[in-house]
């Protein structure tokens, strides 16, 4: 067995190999960039080396940087992770050539699978079903558009060397196919050096279902069941689950035979995923092999109890797998949702800045018998940088049992373990999230890779409560409000011979919500009486100062309560509570001072109707546009790089340009001013 591992990769994944190294009695190495010296990876490893400045092509992926540092380590072995070298054959084979280890799949496979096209062509070749498409080199736009009206829109257009959702768009018609084009290729060459493009057709009502696989080097390949990969956005997976609730067994059992089919023909061992699009009739069809440890593998081994991190170790350092095919049986029911730091309400672009607060649920075992597991890369303080992806954590439930009922156990066990996530500083996904694992159809296991943009059209706004949710919520901002105002009395006393005498006749506001209501606190509890609706019993033990509580809520002819977890922040006069992705500045106050209320006038934002602001703190990639150009609505204007993610911002109706305030090469805040138009 390895004395010592170095891992090649940073974040989330570094911890994750760390965590299972650490188990076997294996030292640790960790690499860190110029903005990731104080990193978490880097204080949980028994080493670490510094390789760079933070850009990624300075450093994560410069092959001879790690071989440096494996050089200076002496470690004997090197785990990859995900993304940067992970799937990069000429890494694999310095490693060789150093007589190290490469804990992932040989050399060939890599090569193989590595490309997108060749991997079509081998997988059709070993009998897996594939999808139609134009597997050669496109080498301009032009050929795109031409190759995509052959294939038929809507298409496909992806990175060969492609993986994580970059180097993907989707065209539904010409205009599309070539902006796609260049986009990917663009995005192509920036996250992976290399912009070959190739383009397939776009299976319609299509779920995203990828199948896991693990292989020795002694002749052994098992397939360890399937995860459902559908939620996705812009081809970036957001919720994962294992297994998948669409699929039977008949069909569970000829993908896996396929994807061990595959592996077998490429010769491949250690763990890795054979990616599918299944139609609504459960046909299936490949997409791609990532010879690699995949983002979302906690959930299945949260079914299987297998640890594939240790499991790819064991398989480098030439050991046979305990077990067969037949030892994989898939217990309960797994969710992993995937936090992100970017902002739902500004069409999810990313976020950067310093985690003022980051407080994960607690791990583990809870009383329901679910368990409650995170995978990150972060802490309390630290900086969520521009130069990586902006995964900062991966939060998943398992619930036991079989079909529908463990699934919507572990969809309840999610919901909750969201609402008591903090997470403050960054523009985040927890409330998009929440709102997700509330809604009927997802809830009803209806899914697809449009689930996104056909739930959410317009984009999302926060969650929108419901009477009985605005009831709990005011019931829950008047027992706080109760508390300061009892508090407040005791501090300030007695004065004179009076006292002062906190009023039970309250008026709570919120949004377009107003209701007068009475509170009356009865030691452990406080009763709140609305003046139409009815009453609520509130139990919950919040001191002024904490950010989270949990509460009881119990309506007052009902035996039951149900618990939830709340965030509190005291804003002014407001109390902010955010609960099940709802997320509203309440106002509690006396009836007097609510009836002053209504006469205050509304605040008017300020108007920036003329002005294209960065929605994103990035860097200017490309103008498109000069002072006294008209442009038309839907134009592209300006592109901004952030997290290796190009965004194109385009006018939103006809205009003439008045002045452009930025040029490439700079970097923005988000908001800051990129133009003006008349």
């Amino acid at each position: 067995m390895f004395k010592k591992i170095l891992i090649a990769n940073r974040g989330e994944i570094a911890c994750r190999v760390i965590k299972t190294a650490k188990k076997m009695g294996i030292a640790t190495v960790a690499v860190y960039s110029d903005a990731d010296r104080d990193a978490l990876h880097v204080r949980m490893a028994d080493e670490a080396r510094h390789i760079g400045p933070a850009p990624s092509n300075q450093s994560y992926i410069v092959i001879e940087k790690i071989l440096d540092a494996v050089r200076e380590t002496g470690a004997d072995a090197v785990h990859p992770g995900y993304g940067f070298l992970s799937e990069n054959a000429a890494f694999a084979e310095a490693l060789a050539k150093a007589g190290v280890a490469f804990i992932g799949p040989p050399v060939k496979a890599i090569e193989a699978m590595g490309d997108k096209i060749t991997s079509k062509k081998i997988a059709a070749n070993a009998g897996v079903n594939t999808v139609p498409g134009h597997m050669g080199l496109i080498e301009n736009a032009d050929e795109a558009v031409t190759i995509a009206k052959s294939i038929g829109y809507p298409v496909m257009i992806k990175a060969s060397a492609g993986g994580g959702g970059k180097g993907m768009r989707i065209a539904w018609n010409d205009q599309e196919a070539r902006e796609g084009f260049q986009s990917s290729r663009n995005e192509a060459k920036s996250s992976f050096g290399d912009d070959r493009i190739f383009i397939e057709k776009f299976v319609t009502e299509p779920r995203h279902i990828e199948i896991q696989i693990l292989g020795d080097q002694h002749d052994t390949t098992l397939y360890l069941g399937e995860r459902e990969c559908s939620i996705q956005r812009r081809n970036q997976k957001v919720i994962e689950e294992a297994p998948s609730p669409f699929l039977d067994e008949v069909t569970r059992k000829a993908m896996g035979e396929q994807a061990v089919a595959l592996a077998r023909a490429v010769g491949y061992f250690s763990a890795g995923t054979v990616e599918f699009i299944v139609d609504g009739q459960r046909n299936f069809y490949f997409l791609e092999m990532n010879t690699r440890l995949q983002v979302e593998h906690p959930v299945t081994e949260l079914v299987t109890g297998i640890d594939l991190v240790e499991q790819m170790i064991r398989v480098a350092a030439g050991e046979k797998l305990a077990f067969g095919q037949p030892d994989v049986k898939l217990n309960g029911w797994a969710i992993e949702s995937r936090l992100y730091a970017e902002d739902p309400y500004r069409n999810f672009l990313p976020s950067i800045g310093r985690l003022s607060r980051y407080r994960p649920p607690v791990e583990g075992l809870r009383a329901d018998g679910t368990i409650v597991r995170n995978d990150t890369g972060v802490s309390e303080g630290g900086e969520i940088s521009m130069y990586y992806d902006p995964m900062v954590a991966k939060l998943c439930t398992w619930a036991p049992g079989t079909g529908a009922s463990a699934r919507l156990a572990a969809v309840d066990a999610m919901a909750r373990a969201l609402d008591d996530f903090e997470v403050e500083g960054i523009g985040h996904n927890l409330p998009f999230l929440s709102v997700v694992m509330q809604q009927e159809r997802f809830r009803e296991g209806r899914l697809t890779t449009a689930y996104i943009a056909e739930e959410f059209p317009d984009g999302f706004s926060g969650g929108q409560p419901g009477e009985q949710e605005r009831l709990k919520l005011a019931a829950v901002a008047a027992t706080l409000n109760q508390s300061l105002q009892m508090r407040a009395a005791a501090i300030s006393g007695t004065i004179g011979n009076h006292r002062r005498v906190v009023g039970k006749e309250w008026v709570v506001a919120f949004g377009d919500f107003e209701q007068a209501l009475s509170v009356t606190v009865r030691g452990e509890f406080t009763e709140v009486t609305f003046a139409d609706s009815g009453k609520l019993i509130v139990a919950g033990s919040w001191q002024p100062g904490q950010s989270h509580a949990v509460f009881e809520l119990k309506d007052a002819d009902a035996a039951a309560s149900e618990s939830i977890g709340v965030k509190i922040d005291l804003i002014g006069t407001s109390i902010r509570l955010r609960w099940s992705g709802i997320d509203i500045y309440v106002r509690v106050r006396t009836p007097r001072i609510a009836e002053l209320g209504r006469l205050m006038p509304a605040k008017k934002p300020a108007d920036t109707s003329k002005m294209l602001l960065c929605p994103m703190p990035g860097v200017i990639t490309s103008v498109s546009v000069k002072p006294g150009d008209k442009v038309e609505a839907g134009q592209t204007l300006a592109t901004v790089e952030a997290m290796k993610m190009e965004n194109s911002l385009k006018a939103e109706r006809p205009a003439t340009v008045k002045r452009v305030a930025v040029s490439t090469g700079q970097s923005l805040a988000v908001d800051e001013l990129i133009m003006e138009f008349d």
